[in-house]
């Protein structure tokens, strides 16, 4: 592995994996900031090794490790994200993650998953998998989440963080009425009256 690209909207975030990599032997490092720009870097560049966020302005990274996958592209992807990964982990081993790193760790772990991606293996952690510790409240809205696609929870969080419809509609390339229609089947899937209560619902369960 020689060439990697770093997708993360934060500057200094991009500049400490930046070390990193170097650190690691990737002597060709490119960077963008939006999930617009990743595919088309991927296709110029074809790197050996994609750093990806998975908040992003434009495509968020579900979407972008589906456009991947579906590309064919051989650029093996790290996840490295503030995102709770007992919602995402799984998502994004399914469209083709091959390590996932929280941000809420230290730099060792991004050092440890992409040692061991450019050694030929994954790097997932351990989630717990015991309910002991959880409320009832805790474990149904989890059961809850889990059932929702990718697609629905990703405007969940657009709609949690105080998005507009029109807003998600043009960062997804989707249509208002679409938008609109998930919003209806989400208030329904999660059980709560109206857009308030799904920002309530997201921070309960560390969404936002």
């Amino acid at each position: 592995m020689k060439s990697a690209l770093i997708a993360d909207d934060h500057p200094v975030v991009r500049a400490a994996v930046k070390i990193l990599l170097k650190q690691e032997g990737f002597n060709q490092i490119h960077e963008v900031s939006s999930g617009n720009e990743v595919l088309p870097m991927v296709r110029e560049h074809h790197p050996d090794l994609l750093v990806l966020d998975l908040v992003m302005p434009g495509l968020d990274g579900l979407d972008v490790l589906a456009r991947i996958q579906a590309s064919e592209a051989r650029c093996r992807v790290v996840v490295f994200t503030g995102q709770e990964a007992r919602f995402y982990q799984e998502r994004c081993m399914r469209a083709g993650a091959v390590a996932y790193v929280s941000k809420t760790n230290d730099l060792q772990h991004l050092h440890k998953a992409v040692h061991a991606v450019r050694a030929g293996y994954s790097y997932f952690i351990q989630l717990e998998t015991s309910s002991v510790a959880m409320s009832a409240l805790q474990r149904s809205e989890s059961e809850m989440i889990d059932k929702l696609s990718d697609r629905e929870l990703t405007i969940f969080q657009h709609l949690a963080r105080g998005m507009g419809n029109k807003d998600i509609a043009a960062t997804m390339n989707l249509s208002h009425k679409t938008v609109s229609t998930y919003k209806t089947r989400l208030v329904e899937k999660l059980n709560v009256e109206s857009k308030v209560h799904l920002r309530d619902f997201a921070k309960r369960n560390h969404l936002i």
